[in-house]
């Protein structure tokens, strides 16, 4: 882990990312020593900044420090976190100093392979997010709902789960977006109200767009789902899965997957 530039272990526990979880994330994978979807990733921290008013981050140093960290690794995934820094009174940021920059690497995780081959399950998750247009699309550091999403889906046999807001409205999974496909057409969640707005959400819809292809993003329940024809889900790393069953209904079709698939391997780095 290096954290404002040294390799280190340590983060003070008045940073306040520990403090309030007072910053944002991101989280890329690395092939051939080049991270994919570089200025995606470096777009979507500065746009969480700009939300979160986090405006003292040495930008040119950072990608300094992704590019030489991506540059040892041929497959892994590099996370990068950005917090508001030590400083300030309470909840007020004022006094702050320099913004602290935190990345990190991990092993690629190998078994989306064999989960492309056999597509995975999906279970409707008992935890709502909450609406939020101040918040929702970007990674921020308070991610408590997420864990209790993964702590509920740790205790099901299920690979994935499908989260609803707390008016019944698809949004996402815990760690991934999604689209499906009904009578030919191509369909996404809004996530102006919760949820992330993925790079890889971005990606293929730019594809889709560049294409020709409609994705209408919509507002609906979770009945939209149980009566797709098929349901991928998709994010940075992954990067496009099928998914085979939610609960008892069953997905066979593939085609939609096919085409996000296929388009998600033309990323350039």
């Amino acid at each position: 882990m290096w954290i404002n530039g040294r390799e280190q272990e340590m983060l003070p526990a008045s940073d306040r990312a520990v403090q309030f979880g007072d910053g944002c994330f991101t989280t890329a994978a690395i092939a051939n020593g080049h991270i994919l979807q570089f200025d995606a990733h470096l777009q979507r921290l500065q746009e969480g900044c700009r939300r979160l008013l986090i405006d003292r981050v040495d930008w040119p140093r950072l990608e300094q420090e992704m590019r030489r960290l991506a540059q040892t690794q041929q497959q892994a995934v590099l996370k990068v976190i950005i917090s508001r820094g030590q400083g300030g009174r309470g909840y007020s940021g004022a006094g702050c100093g320099e913004a602290t920059r935190i990345l990190s690497l991990t092993p690629y995780p190998q078994h989306y392979q064999a989960l492309r081959a056999e597509g995975i399950n999906l279970t409707l998750s008992p935890i709502a997010l909450a609406r939020s247009k101040q918040l929702a699309g970007i990674k921020h550091l308070n991610r408590l709902e997420q864990v209790l999403i993964r702590a509920h889906l740790d205790q099901s046999d299920a690979d994935e789960a499908l989260v609803l807001d707390t008016e019944g409205r698809v949004v996402e999974c815990c760690a991934a977006n999604l689209f499906w496909r009904k009578d030919g057409k191509i369909f996404t969640p809004s996530v102006e109200e919760a949820g992330v707005d993925g790079t890889m959400r971005r990606y293929l819809m730019a594809q889709m767009k560049r294409a020709g292809q409609t994705c209408h993003v919509v507002s609906v329940g979770k009945e939209a789902i149980l009566a797709a024809d098929e349901v991928v889900i998709c994010n940075a790393l992954m990067p496009v899965l099928p998914v085979r069953q939610l609960d008892d209904v069953r997905y066979a079709a593939r085609s939609l997957f096919d085409q996000l698939y296929a388009s998600s391997k033309k990323m350039d780095a």
